[in-house]
């Protein structure tokens, strides 16, 4: 049997992509060698948002004095670990059993297995060769390994752990050091501290989240250090032993240490299989284009593995606009208007440009900003930390970056999202309607500022 379109990897992006050319007529085969759902549902988005959950409800219960709420006995209070793991665990389950139902109802063909490949046309998987008139290649990342001495005896010891085996240890730590101050690393040390676990982050750089809007990772930053994490930027790290990392730090040694070590120091692209292809690539990753084209006629990257973005949001569009063209259509990806989540206390969500970016883009400049602290439904809330930061065009007010900093924030960028794929401008989201009371109403808000000036600032 020959199919249409041949899909290696079954992630967001993969099984998303085999979904689409099926829904469009085609014969699809989905090759993947482990868990449907990929790192995002396995080991990423959905399990840590599940343990982020509960730790969010630990806290809210350790604040019951401030609500009102009496005869909370603190002394008493203790974390299940396991009890979280099986929680998370449940949901995992669902939700795969979910994706595998879908692949069926959609016809489908799943097969089960490392996939390599021969040529543009064939897959070879557990011995058996599947043909195919276009290849989509979904095949993501896997942790990073620097080389740092000590490091690989010191995760063949188990001190040193990746998300992957922290959403999975039996026992929670009573200290974890987070090598990297990416987004992965943030969310873990938000959830690890919130769970009364000690945190110390490292970092290279002078900050963390260096790809998010500054004043808001700072903000976050100021509000994580209040909340007793230990952040250390300007640091290399040395060498390793044991639990214990060696750091240089304006020259001088510092030594830090935990029960456990998280690496979190980036990806590198899976392309173990592919080499009969010889891809063009780069350090990122497979090159493609917008239309999510490689070097070879009729093979397509997507996801992770291609290195644009490593959000599993963006894998499944470019799992749509890849599957659309394999099926003879002419799509492209607008890769100007990609949203990025922080999932931390309080959350962190972007879309489009930063003010410095615009400026280097010579754009005239209008910014406004918006404080958390005076929404009603946040003062109601007792989430006051945070605010938005609408960037505008001056000219015609057409927006080009949103960024916001709320308890709700990857919910509620969705509307900035929509405003900036139709065009729209600060004065369109000005003159939308805003219920009251809501935390949506500081983006509204914020566009007033872009007119003139905010009501109720």
């Amino acid at each position: 049997m020959t199919y249409d379109v041949l899909v290696l990897g079954g992630g967001p992006g993969g099984y998303v992509a085999a979904i689409k050319a099926a829904h469009l007529g085609g014969k699809v085969a989905l090759v993947e060698n482990g868990y449907f759902g990929g790192v995002c549902l396995n080991w990423g988005c959905i399990p840590t948002k599940a343990l982020l959950k509960n730790a969010r409800v630990y806290q809210d219960v350790l604040m019951g004095d401030f609500y009102g709420i009496e005869g909370i006995d603190k002394s008493q209070l203790s974390i299940n670990w396991p009890a979280m793991l099986k929680r998370k665990d449940r949901i995992v389950r669902q939700l795969v059993g979910g994706v595998k139902g879908l692949l069926k109802k959609n016809k489908v063909d799943v097969f089960d297995g490392f996939g390599t490949l021969i040529d543009a046309n064939h897959i070879e998987v557990k011995g058996q060769q599947l043909e195919g008139k276009k290849l989509i290649i979904a095949t993501g990342t896997s942790p990073m390994i620097p080389d740092i001495p000590g490091l690989e005896a010191s995760m063949k010891a188990g001190n040193i752990l990746t998300s992957k085996e922290l959403l999975s240890i039996e026992a929670l730590p009573k200290s974890v050091v987070i090598l990297g101050g990416g987004v992965i690393a943030i969310e873990f040390a938000t959830l690890l501290n919130a769970l009364d676990v000690e945190v110390t982050v490292i970092q290279r750089s002078d900050r963390i989240l260096k790809g998010v809007e500054e004043e808001m990772a700072l903000t976050l930053s100021k509000d994580l250090i209040k909340r007793k994490v230990k952040i250390v930027t300007n640091s290399s790290v040395e060498k390793i032993e044991g639990t214990r990392v060696f750091t240089k730090i304006n020259g001088e040694e510092e030594i830090f240490e935990g029960d456990k070590i998280l690496l979190s120091l980036g990806t590198s692209p899976n392309v173990k299989g592919l080499e009969a292809l010889s891809l063009d690539m780069d350090k990122k990753g497979i090159i493609t284009n917008d239309k999510m084209e490689t070097s070879i006629t009729g093979v397509y990257a997507i996801g992770d593995v291609n290195g644009k973005y490593q959000l599993a949001h963006v894998a499944s569009a470019e799992g749509i606009v890849a599957a659309e063209n394999a099926m003879g259509g002419n799509e492209e990806l607008n890769y100007n208007i990609v949203p990025s989540c922080i999932y931390s206390f309080p959350e962190i969500a972007s879309v489009g440009l930063t003010e410095e970016e615009a400026r280097q883009k010579d754009y005239d400049v209008v910014v406004s900003k918006f404080p958390l602290a005076a929404n009603g439904k946040a003062m109601a809330e007792g989430e006051n930390i945070g605010f938005v930061k609408i960037i505008a065009d001056k000219k015609y007010g057409e927006i080009l970056g949103t960024h916001i900093m709320a308890v709700h924030a990857t919910d509620m960028i969705s509307e900035a999202i929509v405003s900036m794929q139709l065009e729209g401008t600060a004065y369109d989201v000005a003159k939308a309607i805003h219920p009251h009371p809501t935390m949506s109403e500081i983006v509204m808000e914020a566009a007033h500022g872009i007119m003139d000036q905010p009501i109720h600032f």
